[in-house]
């Protein structure tokens, strides 16, 4: 059985191994660290760690001056919160100031389950694109996290990291290479290309199996940093197959499909489908229920690249 292990539980173990090599490295959150896994740096470094309580623009204020100061800043609490509550702070404060200041938010998407429409967060990838110099990554599984948090944290400049609250499969080995903004080829295909991102990597290698026994050979891509994207493996992508489906817990607007979309139509024109959340709120339910109500399962993109062909 695969091992299953949330992003925001990798998250916080890496803040950990991180907080021993970097004296610099700052940890705050925003009265949620035990919720996004924040607690175990707290726990191992209380003397750099920074409960601010319920007010979160005024912990992004707070980790800019502190990042404009010398540190390294991973400030957290739930995507929600971070980006839609705080996004004036984070555009104004983190990205014109070029702060080195990293908002590590979890509990994103769908996922989020019994939550509810109040915490299920759609908008936050396409909020984070549009602020100029922000880096924007998605990681699929728990090594893709502890090894694109380590980069970002050695990279000088503002980033925005999203992890996610359900346990999901471990995909990738230890040994695999996974590097900051270059997409991954998961799996090579002829027929139909599925770009995706964060827990849906997953999901779409499901549907390449589902394809493959029935004699379609699909091409599955690990887009983790969506901004910036690698446009290399895009186009090489729309040149050499049929059509792509992008696939994302995120809504298709704004999110990993419009910036595929974006590549595609300036450089190699190409049939397009997008799996993810349609224009829509979410509600409160188990997180595989609700995938499968909004269609954001392996059958979904099965689906879509039929339609492709």
């Amino acid at each position: 059985m695969t091992e299953k292990i949330a992003t925001r539980q990798a998250y916080g173990e890496a803040l950990v191994e991180l907080g021993k090599e970097y004296d610099n490295l700052v940890v705050m959150d925003a009265d949620l660290s035990g919720s996004t896994k924040t607690a175990m740096f707290g726990k191992e470094f209380p003397d750099r760690f920074f409960n601010m309580g319920i007010a979160e623009q005024n912990m992004y204020g707070a980790a800019t001056g502190l990042a404009l100061s010398g540190k390294i800043v991973c400030a957290s609490t739930f995507s929600m919160f971070a980006t839609g509550r705080a996004f004036e702070v984070i555009r104004n404060s983190v990205g014109y100031t070029e702060a080195n200041v990293k908002v590590c938010a979890s509990h994103a998407g769908i996922t989020v389950g019994e939550d509810g429409a109040s915490h299920q967060t759609f908008e936050d990838i396409a909020l984070m694109r549009t602020i100029p110099g922000m880096t924007v990554v998605n990681p699929s599984d728990a090594v893709a996290t502890k090894k694109l948090l380590r980069q970002i944290v050695e990279m000088d400049g503002p980033c925005y990291f999203r992890v996610g609250r359900s346990a999901v499969p471990v995909f990738y080995s230890e040994a695999d290479e996974i590097v900051l903004g270059k997409g991954n080829l998961v799996r090579d295909g002829r027929d139909v290309a599925i770009i995706a991102t964060g827990i849906m990597v997953n999901e779409a290698f499901e549907a390449a199996k589902t394809l493959a026994a029935e004699g379609i050979d699909a091409r599955v891509i690990d887009i983790h940093t969506i901004k910036p994207i690698d446009e290399e493996i895009i186009i090489k992508a729309a040149q050499e197959t049929y059509g792509i489906v992008t696939a994302e817990e995120h809504s298709i607007i704004g999110g990993l499909g419009d910036a595929v979309a974006q590549v595609v139509v300036k450089n190699a024109p190409c049939k397009m489908a997008m799996v993810g959340q349609l224009d829509t709120f979410g509600e409160s339910g188990k997180p595989d229920e609700l995938r499968a109500k909004y269609h954001m399962t392996a059958a979904d993109i099965v689906a879509a690249a039929k339609s492709l062909l």
